[in-house]
C-alpha cells in the first residue's frame, strides 16, 4: 500500500502503537496512512503511530467496516461466529489474519464468555498489546458475547509451520 496523507474528517478515537493507549485524533489533523489490515488502519500523527478501528474508517474517507453477524436464535454465543471474527484480525506487521498465521491456539466458550489462547510470532513482539485489544474488541462484537479473555502464551513457541498453506502461499513461503 502506498502511504497517503489524509486530513481527518472528524475527531477520531485511536490507540497508540505499540502500547494500545487510547487517544483522540483531532478533526482536520493530517495523518499519514501507512497500513490498512484486518479492519484497522495504522496512521502516523505528530510522529506517533496510532491505530484507527475500521468502524471509524469514515474519518479517513473510507467506508466503515462493520461486522454484521445475525444473532443466533437460541441466545447462545456461536463458536463459528467467534472463529469467523478472529479471522478478520490481521497481525499488525504481517498482512495475514491471526487464524491463518496459526497464532490462535484455542477458543473456549464458557456461557457468554469467550476464552482465547493465542501467541505472538515472537515473545518480544511490541505489537502484542494492540493485537490483544484488536481480538478483544472484535470478538466482543459477536452477538451474545459477554466478556472476552485473551491469554497470551508462548508454549509451544510459534513457528512458520503453524501457518496455513494458504498463508504460506500468500507470503511466498511455500
Amino acid at each position: 500500500m502506498k502511504r497517503q496523507v489524509i486530513p481527518l474528517r472528524r475527531e477520531t478515537p485511536a490507540r497508540l502503537v505499540p502500547t494500545g493507549t487510547h487517544c483522540t485524533l483531532p478533526a482536520g489533523a493530517f495523518v499519514t496512512l501507512t497500513q490498512s489490515l484486518g479492519g484497522a488502519y495504522t496512521v502516523i500523527h505528530n510522529g506517533n503511530m496510532a491505530r484507527i478501528d475500521g468502524e471509524d474508517a469514515d474519518a479517513l474517507g473510507f467506508a466503515p467496516e462493520v461486522l454484521n453477524l445475525p444473532p443466533p436464535a437460541d441466545g447462545r454465543v456461536s463458536q463459528e461466529q467467534v472463529w469467523q471474527v478472529l479471522a478478520t484480525v490481521a497481525d499488525p506487521e504481517i498482512p495475514v489474519n491471526i487464524v491463518a498465521l496459526g497464532l490462535v491456539y484455542g477458543c473456549e466458550l464458557k456461557g457468554r464468555d469467550v476464552h482465547i489462547r493465542m501467541t505472538l510470532t515472537a515473545p518480544g513482539c511490541g505489537m502484542g498489546p494492540v493485537l490483544v485489544q484488536d481480538v478483544e474488541r472484535r470478538v466482543g462484537k459477536v452477538p451474545h458475547v459477554g466478556d472476552v479473555h485473551v491469554d497470551l502464551v508462548f508454549d509451544p513457541p510459534w513457528e512458520r509451520g503453524m501457518m496455513s498453506e494458504e498463508a504460506q502461499l500468500e507470503l511466498g513461503l511455500y
